[in-house]
């Protein structure tokens, strides 16, 4: 018996190089989409960290050699200026204040720890405050000393203005028994309401509006220096006397 041999067919294996890339190529289409629609949604790209966006445009480039930079022939410098630098140190309930500058110095006290109430008359605590104020005098070898009173804006002003100047008076009384100094001349004014440091709307401000103010310069190895007010009511030729 002869037996006939028929080969099976091989099976070609089907092609999915296609398929698979442009599955992949979907998913990561999709990816993108849901990874874009998130930046968009949060406002944040996490590729881009808070801060190390580019600036607008690029800073300008100088040439040092640019003759427009150069002093022309002849010309110099002006001589270097000392900048004025205000220090303020206020105790922790407002009732002192001091103002240190290069050339000024200046003690603010609230009326509260100095007189009663409508009152000009000096309280128990007052004369250690301004002892303090008057071994600073002494320490500086000011010449002169600047005493302002202030009120808030309740009442008259006619009323402000006497209380402020009484308080004022006194305040210097104090100051030129510890100096005892003949050579130590006095500037005393009561301004009542004017130039105040606070919002005379709510009582805070009120209080710290009514103050007795005392400022003199600060010296240096050769003499005091030219005063420098801190506010345009420091200064005696910028107001009139009250």
């Amino acid at each position: 018996m002869t037996h006939t041999f028929t080969p099976t067919p091989t099976r070609t294996p089907p092609r999915r190089g296609p398929l698979v890339l442009a599955a992949a190529a979907a998913l990561l289409l999709t990816a993108q989409f849901y990874g874009a629609a998130a930046v968009r949604a949060d406002g944040t790209d996490p590729s881009v960290p808070p801060g190390t966006e580019a600036s607008a445009s690029p800073p300008v480039r100088v040439d040092p050699n640019d003759p427009d930079l150069k002093l022309p022939e002849g010309a110099t410098l002006a001589a270097p200026k000392v900048l004025d630098i205000k220090s303020v140190v206020e105790d922790q309930g407002g009732e002192e204040r001091r103002e240190d500058t290069n050339t000024d110095v200046t003690f603010a006290l609230q009326a509260e720890v100095l007189f009663a109430k409508d009152s000009a008359k000096l309280s128990d605590q007052a004369r250690s405050r301004i002892d303090a104020i008057a071994q600073e005098i002494k320490k500086q070898h000011a010449p002169q000393v600047r005493v302002f009173g202030f009120t808030d804006n309740l009442g008259t002003h006619e009323h402000g203005v006497v209380l402020s100047k009484q308080r004022a008076n006194a305040v210097q009384d104090v100051l030129s028994q510890e100096l005892n100094d003949p050579n130590v001349t006095f500037d005393v004014r009561g301004y009542a309401e004017d130039y105040p440091i606070a919002d005379n709307s709510t009582e805070d401000g009120r209080k710290k509006n009514r103050r007795v103010e005392v400022t003199f310069p600060r010296t240096r190895a050769d003499g005091p220096l030219v005063p420098v007010p801190l506010h345009p009511y420091l200064h005696p030729d910028l107001h009139p006397d009250p």
